[in-house]
């Protein structure tokens, strides 16, 4: 759900030439709408690429249980959803370097193209490594995906529009949570996983076909004025080397927390030595220190994702190994969350709530704490399995609140040559914080026998016998996101 998008003004609106440069026509008295004459062919376009990319997550959420335990790789289960985050990495930068140089289209269909080639990679898979690696191929895609539409948001819609059509964003998301769980669940069970995978590239054609041609009127090419307009418009080739590093060291951090062994000490210490540098030189300065404005948004944006879907990962295989629930119950227990995530994120879109942003944003980071330390609960067996569902509802509609608005305040933040560059910079963090959470919520995991649950869904005796690694992995969650709720006292700055 890390695609959910929305706003937030905790500072004063500033023109950023966005409307100007996008050849939007501006309605005096802002009667125009997302769905207005103007922009209805691009918005109905955008939000159905967010549609089937929320339906694949809710999908292939259901079913990696299934997957993971038929390859003989629940031992490698965190892997399937880091290994798509660490490769994303490298896709964010690249889209933020050729966005801004050279326009949002290419971004966004080479994107979709490596989207769809990594689905039937994974859905083909005969082994777990095979499926990690096409779930790393669709990370690439996705890392080009997201920051481009960012892009276009930020060139194609005036201000005071980019509420409405990243709030359509988030209810994007409500349809595919409710019926994506069941039918992936249903295909799962009845035809295999495989077909949950196979199935869904076929599907982006219409809205390509609609969206890309507005694209290309309205955000193709380099901003105007830009340093790069009207030349070559080449890359940063130091920013690519970064992101490399970035995305390697990632992965080299992955795999050490995964294989617990002493040697697994030397890809570690060379992953850190690779990542360090490269977030250092990738993210805003003050970053990691939680300094006011544009970085303490950056950093809230990956204490929120990287918290709340290193939790949601692991709650699907909690349910199904520890209470005996089938994939299509166990995926269904999180199709609320769509709901409440887009009721958070339209809330926080209203006008009249501009004055309590910044609560808002703390409540909903106390919300989501909350529903990461209540999961576990369901471990004991005396407590119902809907509590999950209920407890993540909860937690979801804080994140609405929280994500939707470091959304648009990273976009108010920036100037339109900059609007890509600082896209992926919010986007790193957010792929960053899953990587490095999912690593340790995954060592935590198998280093409390957590590969052992292998054959619970089966019914083996060993079924349940390991609530500890799911309480390592949602306890530590609970505490991040707690600390997220002190960042976001750190998103004004010092004159207000």
């Amino acid at each position: 759900m890390a695609l959910t998008l929305a706003a937030m003004t905790v500072l004063e609106p500033r023109d950023t030439g966005v409307a100007k440069r996008a050849d939007v026509p501006l309605v005096p008295g802002g009667e125009e709408t997302v769905l207005s004459r103007a922009y209805r062919a691009l918005s109905v376009g955008i939000v159905s690429v967010v549609l089937l990319i929320a339906f694949e997550a809710t999908a292939v959420g259901t079913a990696m249980p299934v997957a993971a335990r038929e390859l003989d790789g629940v031992s490698l289960y965190a892997f399937a959803f880091s290994g798509y985050f660490t490769t994303s990495l490298f896709g964010m930068v690249l889209a933020g370097q050729w966005s801004d140089r050279r326009g949002p289209l290419g971004a966004l269909t080479a994107g979709i193209a490596a989207f769809g080639a990594g689905l039937l990679l994974a859905g083909t898979a005969g082994v777990m490594w095979v499926f990690i690696l096409g779930r790393a191929v669709q990370g690439l895609g996705g890392g080009l995906v997201i920051v481009a539409l960012y892009v276009v948001v930020g060139r194609a819609y005036p201000e005071r529009l980019r509420p409405a059509i990243m709030a359509a964003f988030a209810a994007s998301w409500v349809v595919p949570s409710i019926v994506g769980p069941l039918a992936s669940g249903a295909v799962t069970e009845h035809l295999g996983w495989r077909w949950v995978f196979v199935g869904i590239p076929v599907l982006v054609v219409f809205p390509l076909a609609l969206a890309l041609p507005q694209i290309r009127r309205r955000a193709g090419g380099p901003v105007d004025g830009s340093a790069d307009s009207g030349r070559g418009a080449s890359f940063d080739r130091r920013r690519i080397r970064l992101a490399l590093g970035i995305s390697l060291g990632a992965g080299l951090l992955q795999y050490a927390a995964q294989d617990l062994r002493w040697l697994s000490l030397v890809p570690g210490v060379a992953g850190a030595a690779l990542l360090v540098p490269a977030v250092l030189g990738l993210l805003p300065r003050g970053t990691y220190r939680a300094a006011r404005g544009l970085p303490s948004v950056v950093l809230l944006r990956g204490v929120a994702a990287g918290s709340f879907i290193a939790a949601e990962s692991f709650v699907p295989l909690m349910l199904v190994t520890q209470r005996g629930l089938s994939p299509t119950l166990a995926g269904f227990s999180l199709a609320a969350g769509g709901v409440t995530w887009a009721l958070g994120s339209w809330m926080q879109s209203r006008a009249r709530v501009e004055p309590y942003r910044e609560r808002l944003m703390t409540l909903g980071m106390v919300l989501v704490a909350a529903s990461i330390a209540a999961a576990p609960s369901v471990l004991i067996d005396s407590v119902p399995a809907w509590t999950v569902a209920v407890a993540w509802a909860f937690g979801c509609f804080g994140m609405g609140l929280v994500i939707s608005s470091t959304s648009v305040l990273l976009l108010h933040l920036s100037a339109p040559a900059e609007a890509g560059t600082n896209s992926a910079a919010l986007q790193i963090s957010d792929a960053l914080s899953n990587v490095v959470l999912l690593a340790a919520g995954g060592a935590a995991f198998a280093a409390l026998g957590g590969g052992a649950v292998s054959h619970a869904a089966t019914g083996a005796s060993g079924a349940g016998s390991h609530p500890a690694a799911f309480a390592a992995v949602f306890l530590p969650m609970a505490g991040v996101a707690l600390v997220g709720a002190w960042v976001t006292t750190r998103l004004r700055t010092e004159s207000r």
